[in-house]
């Protein structure tokens, strides 16, 4: 018999000598006194104690084996304080050869534990929330095994789903959540702008395992299997309703989402773990959830925001089929939902969020997430609010609670007073006159009063954002973000599969102008499938065109992708971060020999090709000589730029503040380009979030900009704001600002354009 499955046997005899005490009469505190025994026994430990988590988030000494019996109900310990009350505060296991040696080790006499050195606590979880800590000691420095930390953690799940809240009542246990009835504001980030007002509904899925030890390991594996089956072949389903075919991006990111959620679901190693657990003794559901306990365990650990979601996927996967094997009903019951419900969640699965009615969910806060999340993506095509990284969400919030999600500025409201609601319900309907005048005006021409001709585009990353150009009726897509499909698939995609996504992007632009920016990968935007650079500030580092050039045959790739898509269209590329005249000769080099192959196989060139740079980099503003004669166009990418030019961390919230883009030295900046580029009749365009802001983008007008590149959302509030202004009194106006020695000139700006009447 292998160690694997002598663990195994091991394991299912202990858990089979617990639930046979469970069953038997007597006493709660005799029954619990007898279990630490028959896990100190069984572990060979000296000591095995039990904590549990009372009212006020304090741990008290429920059983224990070996410490004094004195202590047991005496003992007690803050969550976070000692090393008990850091697994509890953590949620996540610890084992430890010198537990003394710890710095969090706190000492209590009265339990005689002086003389045990090692140590290995797991927290009892239940339904997501820490019930209290069970942990062993031994006298001498004892090295535990990922096995006996496992065996330990089934263990703690089989008292967890056993005992409930028999432990403490559910009176009490109420208490331990520590809600408020306060009003309360959650900061956290935008990942589908919007503002919504609703009833709080929070995302449990009910499930109750009422049977944790296994009668029998064969049959379990067939449920386990046929629950699997029958998952997946609900989830081919799904893919099909009508009202996601209906949907014009139903052949982009948004199915594709749904797909790459079901491969999901055949990962191997995530199906061999639930089948392992069920090995050990466990009944099917049993197992699902303690591959989900340690699921959560390793989210805790992983710091990137890519891999956290895809973990998140795969948490949603095991409470589907928790689900599947207990009988219950995956998709929530639309006539139990408030009819302005706003979800809230720790984390949501792409498929979760479709099992709730479109028509009542108004807005989503997520405790985790992030904007290339599949869920997020999901929102977006729906849009539905949403906002992530609200943390300590749960608790603070309670069912039945009137939430305000502010997706302007990445808040939520809860339980706010009656003023709080009027102002933004008054906000809301403001925000609906406003887009309503924005669709009357989006075939106005985008002119200032005195003739000056602006080009508005918009900024895309996904087909489920094409469409929007021609809702707000942009004159085309300035910036195409070609990474974002990139970071929701699991491989590298074929040139095949690139030319297909960009012919399809060419399609639904329905003809108007499209500049696709090469592959921008690196810094904060990793690809899960590309271990990347271990940079020490990535954003400076090893990214975009330089990934581009040291990896050639990626870049030609995409290039020849593009090519491909074209198909005799016109075709503009622009290159991302470069910083040296030489790196562009390096890049068009390698998009010429594209060219000559596409020539050599006798397909179709490009109508027209236009090459372009982003100016990200300062370093490029005293190349400019050398680089007109290289480029068709320029476009400064404003996001990066002025955290290169304040060397300010842009994602430091220290630093949110501390500059203003209307600051003299950047408007000087990006006057003298604009100046430069029209000499030399080099077309200039900015892209990015300060074109996107009605005051900004009147500033960037009168520095001399005559193209801006926006997210969709600002094209309607910009357009209103050009079209009530005078270009040439602003340029003079400005260019006796940008000499002021201040920090900003946005107070001085505000008061021009209030009392000339421009819409900002």
């Amino acid at each position: 018999m292998t160690p694997q499955a002598a663990g195994w046997v091991g394991s299912r005899k202990l858990l089979k000598r617990m639930r046979d005490l469970m069953k038997t009469g007597g006493g709660l505190q005799e029954k619990l006194d007898q279990v630490v025994r028959m896990i100190a026994d069984d572990m060979v430990a000296e000591v095995c104690s039990f904590y549990v988590i009372r009212a006020g988030e304090v741990l008290e000494l429920f059983a224990t084996w070996g410490l004094k019996s004195a202590a047991v109900h005496r003992t007690r310990l803050r969550v976070g304080e000692g090393i008990i009350g850091d697994i509890a505060s953590q949620g996540r296991p610890l084992a430890l050869s010198d537990a003394q040696g710890h710095p969090n080790f706190a000492y209590r006499p009265e339990t005689g534990e002086e003389i045990y050195h090692s140590l290995m606590g797991v927290p009892v979880l239940r339904g997501g929330r820490v019930l209290g800590v069970l942990a062993v000691q031994n006298k001498t420095p004892r090295l535990y095994s990922d096995d006996e930390t496992e065996t330990l953690e089934t263990v703690a799940m089989v008292l967890a789903e056993t005992l409930g809240t028999s432990l403490i009542g559910e009176e009490e246990g109420r208490h331990t959540d520590s809600l408020s009835t306060l009003p309360a504001r959650v900061a956290g980030v935008v990942l589908q702008e919007g503002v919504a007002m609703g009833i709080a509904v929070p995302h449990h899925r009910g499930i109750v395992i009422k049977q944790v030890v296994a009668e029998s390991v064969p049959e379990e594996l067939k449920r386990l299997d046929a629950a699997l089956r029958e998952m997946l072949d609900d989830l081919d389903d799904l893919l099909t309703r009508p009202h996601l075919e209906s949907k014009e991006e139903a052949g982009g990111e948004y199915r594709e989402v749904l797909e790459t959620y079901r491969m999901f679901a055949k990962d191997k190693g995530w199906l061999e773990r639930n089948r392992e657990a069920v090995r050990s003794g466990l009944t099917a559901e049993a197992a699902v959830q303690r591959v989900l306990n340690d699921l959560r365990t390793r989210m805790e650990k992983v710091r990137d925001p890519y891999l956290r979601e895809r973990y998140s996927d795969l948490e949603d996967l095991g409470n589907r089929l928790l689900h599947y094997l207990l009988g219950g009903q995956v998709r929530n019951d639309p006539s139990a939902l408030p009819d302005e419900t706003i979800l809230v969640a720790h984390t949501l699965g792409p498929a979760e969020l479709l099992d709730y009615d479109p028509a009542k969910l108004k807005g989503v806060i997520l405790e985790e997430g992030s904007p290339t999340s599949h869920v997020a993506i999901i929102a977006r095509a729906l849009g539905i609010p949403m906002i992530g990284r609200c943390h300590d969400l749960f608790k603070l919030v309670r069912p039945g609670d009137f939430v305000v999600l502010d997706g302007e500025n990445g808040q939520v409201m809860l339980r706010p007073r009656q003023g709080v609601r009027q102002s933004f319900a008054d906000a809301i309907d403001v925000r609906a006159q406003r887009r309503a005048g924005y669709l009357a005006s989006r075939n106005l021409p985008s002119q200032t009063r005195d003739g000056q001709v602006i080009n508005l585009q918009i900024n895309a990353g996904l087909l489920v954002d094409v469409p929007q150009l021609h809702e707000v009726g942009a004159g085309g897509i300035g910036l195409y973000r070609t990474e974002v499909p990139f970071m929701v698939r699991e491989a590298f995609p074929t040139v095949e599969a690139q030319a297909e996504f960009y012919g399809r992007v060419y399609e639904l632009a329905e003809g108007k102008p499209i500049t696709f920016r090469t592959l921008d990968v690196g810094g904060d935007k990793i690809l899960p499938y590309w271990s990347g650079s271990s940079d020490e500030n990535p954003i400076m580092g090893w990214r975009a065109i330089r990934i581009g050039l040291d990896r050639p045959a990626l870049m030609r790739q995409q290039l020849r992708a593009l090519i491909r898509a074209a198909n005799g269209r016109p075709l503009r590329i622009m290159f991302p971060m470069v910083t040296e005249g030489a790196e562009l000769v390096r890049a068009r080099a390698l998009l010429e020999r594209e060219l000559a192959h596409q020539k050599s196989a006798g397909k179709p060139l490009p109508e027209k090709l236009e090459v372009g740079v982003m100016l990200e980099v300062p370093a490029l503003l005293w190349q400019l000589p050398a680089l007109f004669a290289r480029v068709d166009f320029i476009s400064v990418g404003s996001n990066d730029l002025l955290q290169f030019l304040f060397a300010s961390d842009r994602g430091n919230p220290l630093l949110a503040r501390r500059y203003d883009a209307l600051s003299p030295s950047i408007l000087n900046f990006l006057r003298s380009l604009a100046q430069q580029t029209a000499a030399a009749e080099v077309p200039l365009s900015l892209c990015g979030e300060m074109a996107a802001h009605p005051l900004e983008a009147m500033a960037l007008i009168g520095c001399g900009f005559t193209n801006l590149s926006m997210p969709p959302s600002g094209i309607g509030p910009v357009k209103n704001m050009l079209r009530s202004m005078e270009q040439a009194p602003l340029a003079r106006y400005l260019a006796h600002l940008i000499e002021s020695p201040d920090r900003s000139v946005r107070a001085l700006l505000r008061a021009y354009a209030l009392d000339r009447g421009v819409a900002i």
